[in-house]
């Protein structure tokens, strides 16, 4: 009952037969009821069509605006790539023997190979080398003292030109600094997701997207110019903010100004390809720029490019109508309508009215909202499990999958194309068959071949490479299948805040993948035993959510509390009375054995 107050506080004055100037319905017309007799968003814009010119240059804008998102994490695989290595040893008063014997062999899984880490001691041997004393002849190297690196390292260049780890010397005492760069620009991925998505409901879709596309290309230009490691790490940091944030800011607006079958394609497959082709430029750039400063001024100077779709890139008419701004909404649409060259009616939203007050405003883009009612504190939850779970699955295994090849740039390629595939599939799934059916097949064919891996031998590497990329396969189709499922369970004026929610909680699972894959040290297939197990019981709380398949996006927090296609738990009960006070439907719960209610 008390959200039912919260609701009618929160959305006074919606009307169904509202005309151009309207009047405050009576005190008997309820929030549900006037709700029911509004025209949805969909079918008042219908008279745009559904693939117009408008449609068509936002569409393929606002994929181009996710390109840069493919480069990256993925962009840091080649930037902390370490180059093999060893002590670098001054010339002079060393003859050739002793110059190429400085460095001691040690032997690492049961393969010699040079020390990265370690020489004889310098001084010892130039007295020995002054001496003409033979190295394994007349010494014994064994016995000799060793000492770390203190004149430097000496980096191969057969891949690399440079990277962050030749600049700054991440090796050998300094190694941890290479997954820690990496940890730091994840965090501020998941701290941009948190609340840009909260920003973006308060100030709107299209300034938090294009500032979030100024801060991933300015950050990473001034990147190049850090002069110290720490300086690098904290530009990544701001850097990463934006990342995410920009991908969500893009699916928002994108889902909420284009509709029916467009929408579809543009949430499913549209931002995933944009996304992966991003990741396939990347090593394609990479490998004619071997050099780590060159490679980032050119993945930042041509984001500038960026700056006139300012103006051919519109404002969500969805987040406008939630604000109130009827007019503005109405000036985009008649601009639309020119573009398409079709003729807008004289009153597009005669149905939209809204009274904004700091209080509603408070209210429709606090986080807080989310859990403050049951059916999205549910929801909310739900979603955010299957997101960890997902993004857990797709990184693991997108990690575990990039040494295809002893060339990093063909191995970063190839990571990239496999999602292909997935996308597409991702795409069909969304047109023909249920969310909620679609996400539990993907979870449930993403796990199988995780069990199927633990029986197979070891000595059949192409058989546990084939089930491992088809478990990601269904990962990944599953988490480009997230985002268009939780744009559509969310009313519009948290519809960004959920989403970015969400997307917050993958961006925890992308920090705890490097974890989760240690586990391997202490039983090869215990990774895989865990996504399994991960992937059944998301499966298991999907069956609770709502299917929205065909269905208008919901505009109101009240339209997401009517939704009722759910499964309930067996435990509880629900019937739908009316209140004789306002003749508004609510929601009894009752629990076996629980005299409390929700």
């Amino acid at each position: 009952m008390q959200s039912n107050l919260f609701l009618k506080d929160l959305f006074p004055v919606w009307g169904g037969e509202l005309k151009r100037k309207q009047t405050r319905p009576s005190g008997r017309e309820t929030g549900a009821s006037r709700v029911s007799t509004m025209r949805s968003y969909d079918d008042a814009v219908a008279f745009l069509g559904r693939w117009g010119l408008f449609q068509q240059v936002v569409f393929f804008m606002l994929c181009v605006t996710i390109l840069p998102n493919g480069f990256g994490g993925f962009m840091l695989v080649l930037l902390t790539d370490v180059p093999d290595h060893s002590c670098r040893v001054p010339d002079g008063n060393l003859t050739e023997a002793w110059r190429g014997s400085v460095i001691p062999v040690q032997v690492v899984n049961g393969k010699e190979e040079l020390s990265k880490c370690t020489r004889y001691k310098l001084d010892v041997v130039r007295n020995l080398s002054s001496h003409e004393l033979v190295p394994g002849v007349d010494v014994d190297l064994s016995g000799l003292e060793l000492e770390s690196c203190v004149d430097g390292w000496n980096y191969s260049k057969d891949v690399y030109e440079s990277t962050i780890v030749t600049e700054f010397d991440l090796v050998c005492g300094e190694q941890w600094k290479q997954p820690f760069t990496t940890m730091v620009f994840f965090t501020g991925v998941l701290t941009g997701c948190f609340f840009s998505g909260q920003l973006s409901d308060r100030f709107g879709r299209k300034p938090i997207l294009f500032a979030t596309i100024a801060m991933q290309t300015l950050f990473t230009f001034m990147e190049i110019f850090s002069p110290s490691w720490i300086v690098f790490v904290i530009l990544l940091f701001i850097n990463g903010l934006g990342q995410m944030s920009n991908f969500v800011s893009a699916l928002v607006l994108g889902s909420e100004t284009l509709t029916g079958n467009v929408r579809i394609i543009y949430a499913s497959m549209g931002t995933n390809m944009a996304f992966a082709a991003g990741y396939m430029i990347l090593p394609l750039i990479a490998y004619f720029l071997r050099d780590w400063k060159s490679l980032l001024l050119a993945l930042s100077v041509p984001c500038l490019a960026y700056i006139p779709f300012w103006w051919l890139i519109p404002e969500s008419p969805r987040w406008l109508l939630s604000q109130g701004r009827v007019e503005e909404a109405e000036a985009i649409l008649r601009n639309a309508a020119k573009w398409n060259k079709v003729q807008a009616p004289e009153v597009i939203f005669e149905d939209y009215l809204t009274i904004k007050t700091e209080k509603q405003d408070k209210r429709n883009e606090s986080f807080f909202v989310l859990l403050r009612h049951s059916n999205i504190r549910n929801t909310t939850l739900i979603l955010c499990l299957l997101w960890f779970t997902t993004s857990v699955g797709y990184y693991s295994l997108s990690f575990n999958t990039a040494q295809l090849h002893a060339n990093p740039y063909l191995s970063c390629f190839i990571s990239a194309v496999v999602e292909i595939p997935a996308y597409i599939s991702s795409w069909l799934v969304l047109q023909y068959l249920p969310r909620r059916v679609s996400a539990i097949s993907c979870l449930v064919f993403g796990a199988v071949p995780l069990f199927i891996l633990l029986p197979v031998p070891e000595d059949l590497p192409n058989l546990i490479l084939a089930l491992e990329m088809l478990s990601k396969f269904f990962l990944t189709c599953g988490f480009s299948l997230m985002f268009a499922y939780a744009s559509e369970l969310f009313p519009t004026v948290i519809r960004n805040t959920a989403t970015g929610t969400c997307n917050t909680c993958a961006r925890i699972g992308c920090c705890v993948t490097p974890f989760l894959l240690t586990l391997s040290n202490h039983y090869k297939y215990l990774p895989y035993i865990i996504l399994g197990i991960l992937n059944i019981l998301s499966a298991i709380a999907t069956l609770f959510l709502p299917d929205t398949f065909k269905k208008p996006l919901p505009e109101t927090i009240e339209e997401m509390q009517m939704q009722r296609d759910r499964i309930s738990c067996p435990c509880i009960t629900r019937t739908n009375t009316s209140s004789s006070k306002d003749d508004q439907p609510t929601h009894q719960w009752k629990k076996v054995a629980m005299a409390d209610s929700p």
